[in-house]
């Protein structure tokens, strides 16, 4: 069986195009956000961060290839797609190679996770809180695409991306280092999320016309061409206005705003989206994006740390 393990480099090559090791970034950065957080306010361990991003990438990636399953069980990946053409599409990974792959992922995921919550947990309520969320997090990686109803098909992928990219990763994250829950970390998650969000709303404006064909029904496609480019502004410059107040209410030192280094790649971004009208024109942005995403969090939390 052609697994990850295999020395074939055209089937290693295409294992690591469905691993998709560029999207990595959307999951650390909302740990390294909530690490920060955490370390701000005093409460930093560092082994929980190392647990922390593993578990993240070890989920992500679970997410990147339940997404090509889903896809190709659905007939979306197609050879007009925009986006690369991944193993199964390419015929090098069969369906059968692919949910050993999960199954495998899943109990990566797992073992990270239950590490983490070990290390972690300092009481029974927040143990099985956590292993609470942990399933639901596994389990929302891998019906984004996958099932009789995904929902990344029903146009609900956005707000599953701002709870798990945003919200829960960095409030979660603080609260393991700390133990406790703190109002203030709600808008840098919230930033947090929103740009991951803007990731993803890239990738679907760029496929927006191959999933119109598919009935693939995200929230690109219901919003039109127009419309989505509109959304994806608003995301991101209410990302920047969350982090400038959260800067107002509770930085009182310069380096709280390095993040604004980022602000200019941001704004370039967004003149960039709104006058390339064109799903070819989105390729190149898609990895704008992702990096815009992780200098803004990285500079923010060096903001942090430095305060």
């Amino acid at each position: 069986m052609n697994l990850i393990t295999s020395r074939n480099p055209i089937q290693m090559q295409a294992w690591l195009e469905s691993l998709r090791p560029k999207t990595l970034p959307l999951g650390i950065a909302p740990i390294i956000t909530g690490s920060a957080l955490a370390y701000w306010s005093g409460a930093f361990t560092l082994s929980i961060a190392l647990l922390a991003l593993l578990t993240a990438a070890a989920l992500q990636i679970l997410s990147n290839l339940a997404n090509d399953y889903g896809d190709a069980v659905k007939g979306s990946d197609t050879e007009q797609r925009l986006g690369p053409l991944r193993g199964i599409q390419k015929g090098i990974i069969s369906l059968a190679e692919m949910k050993v792959a999960l199954k495998i992922t899943i109990f990566i995921c797992c073992l990270f996770g239950l590490t983490l919550i070990i290390v972690a947990g300092r009481t029974p309520k927040d143990i099985i809180g956590f292993l609470i969320l942990g399933v639901i997090a596994i389990t929302a990686a891998i019906t984004y695409t996958v099932g009789k109803k995904p929902y990344g098909y029903l146009g609900l992928g956005d707000i599953s991306v701002l709870i798990f990219f945003g919200w829960l990763s960095v409030i979660g994250t603080y609260y393991l280092h700390t133990n406790y829950f703190n109002l203030m970390t709600l808008l840098p998650a919230t930033a947090c999320g929103l740009l991951s969000v803007a990731v993803l709303n890239v990738n679907n404006m760029r496929d927006i016309d191959n999933d119109i064909k598919a009935g693939k029904n995200t929230l690109a496609v219901r919003l039109g061409a127009k419309g989505a480019r509109q959304y994806h502004a608003a995301l991101i410059l209410i990302a920047i206005f969350c982090l400038i107040l959260f800067s107002l209410l509770y930085l009182h030192h310069w380096t709280g705003w390095l993040f604004l280094l980022a602000i200019p790649m941001l704004l370039n971004h967004i003149k960039k989206i709104i006058h390339d009208t064109t799903a070819e024109g989105m390729k190149p942005l898609l990895e704008n994006m992702v990096k815009a995403a992780l200098l803004t969090n990285i500079l923010f939390s060096i903001g942090l740390i430095l305060n």
